[in-house]
């Protein structure tokens, strides 16, 4: 079902980013080709090494990146997928996009796909049930993007 697929798999920062490199791996053995975006926060939990090295592609952490900047780094990105997947997805970057805010590069690529996108939140139990958070969470539903639901661990 993956074999020959193109994923984005876009990083956002927290605890829950050593599951995304494993994640990363089911995709790879599942036949993907897989393009890591990173945050800047991502990158305090996991490296990008770690990314690179099992995906086999260049990690992306800039949103100006000079020597990715002759493509258009988050164009590139955004048109190659076929699936864009963000795990973990944090409260702070659903809110960000549900708000159309584009700041960084992960944020930026997001809302330049035409590919479906599929957020699988990591928070706190409270920060989940947080009013404010649920609203941005529907507007992304709204909008045509996926929502998993959160399991515990």
């Amino acid at each position: 079902m993956l074999k020959g697929k193109k994923i984005v798999l876009g990083v956002s920062g927290g605890i829950a980013v050593y599951k995304a490199v494993e994640l990363l791996r089911l995709y790879v053995k599942a036949g993907a080709d897989v393009f890591v975006v990173m945050t800047k926060n991502a990158q305090e939990f996991v490296t990008p090494l770690t990314f690179q090295t099992l995906s086999g592609n260049p990690v992306h952490t800039e949103l100006f990146d000079l020597f990715q900047e002759k493509e258009i780094g988050h164009i590139s990105l955004a048109d190659r997928a076929d699936l864009f997947v963000v795990a973990p997805a944090t409260a702070n970057l659903v809110g960000k996009v549900a708000a159309g805010i584009a700041d960084d590069l992960l944020t930026t690529t997001i809302m330049a796909t035409k590919a479906p996108v599929l957020f699988v939140p990591a928070m706190n139990v409270n920060m989940w049930e947080n009013p404010i958070y649920r609203q941005n969470e529907e507007k992304l539903r709204s909008v045509g993007y996926q929502v998993m639901e959160p399991a515990l661990g």
